[in-house]
């Protein structure tokens, strides 16, 4: 499933993981992307990545999409020419903490980015959208399925994935399509970075914990960011036509 060619899309979050798996899927099809990161580094390697399969050169903005100014003026160049055809939302953090741990400065983060900056992304961006556009918001599974010691990025999830549904009914009345994709564990950094963490790895993510209320991953793999990117790429598509307001697991059956 294609996206025409001529396109013009924003995603953030591309600096790496799934939104640079995103970038990549859209680049090898022709599309002109904007990408939003706050890691400089990351950002210039995608961007070459990009350059690598033939795209058009991409516009590069450092963004920190919780700074909504930032967020304004980086669409503003992304749209300076034409409007936009697309938006995705890649970009979120994650912090280990259960109900006894999770400090203010750690919940207000959470939201700060996971959330409030989709919101930035989606207030600011839609006005730039053509009629007829589509955006897809990576949240995760944990906004639906409780997760032990992840209480605030679940709680900022399951926020994303209602005001995306939320922007996406007033949205409708102009054509644009608003789906979430709900990934489940992602070979991604941010995933190995919460291994260390609590001590396990992939063996431990497929199999599952009982004593952490998790019944692993039917399907007994680890999810790649391309799986992700796959179906944000079917859902910004001509082919997703008839699909808006929906959250859709992509965490090979670990939501049961």
């Amino acid at each position: 499933m294609t996206t025409p060619p001529g396109r013009r899309l924003v995603v953030t979050g591309a600096a790496g993981g799934i939104g640079r798996a995103v970038a990549l899927q859209l680049a090898g099809q022709g599309v002109a992307l904007s990408l939003f990161d706050r890691n400089p580094a990351g950002l210039a390697a995608t961007a070459d990545a990009v350059r690598g399969v033939g795209a058009p050169d991409p516009l590069i903005a450092v963004v920190d999409v919780s700074d909504r100014d930032a967020v304004a003026a980086a669409l503003g160049m992304a749209a300076a020419d034409a409007p936009l055809d697309g938006l995705v939302s890649a970009a979120g953090v994650l912090e280990p903490g259960a109900l006894s741990d999770t400090t203010d400065a750690a919940w207000q983060r959470h939201f700060a980015v996971n959330t409030t900056g989709v919101f930035h992304l989606l207030q600011h961006g839609a006005p730039l959208l053509r009629d007829g556009g589509s955006i897809v918001v990576v949240s995760s599974n944990a906004a639906r399925v409780p997760r032990t010691g992840m209480l605030a990025y679940a709680a900022s999830k399951a926020a994303t994935s209602a005001l995306t549904r939320c922007a996406g009914l007033e949205l409708a009345a102009r054509g644009i399509r608003c789906n979430v994709v709900e990934p489940g564990s992602t070979d991604t950094a941010m995933l190995r970075e919460l291994w260390t963490d609590a001590g396990a790895g992939v063996d431990g993510a497929v199999a599952g914990s009982p004593e952490a209320f998790r019944v692993g991953i039917p399907l007994g793999r680890v999810g790649a960011p391309e799986d992700v990117a796959a179906v944000v790429c079917f859902l910004l598509s001509d082919a997703a036509r008839q699909v808006t307001l929906q959250q859709v697991f992509v965490d090979g059956g670990a939501s049961l």
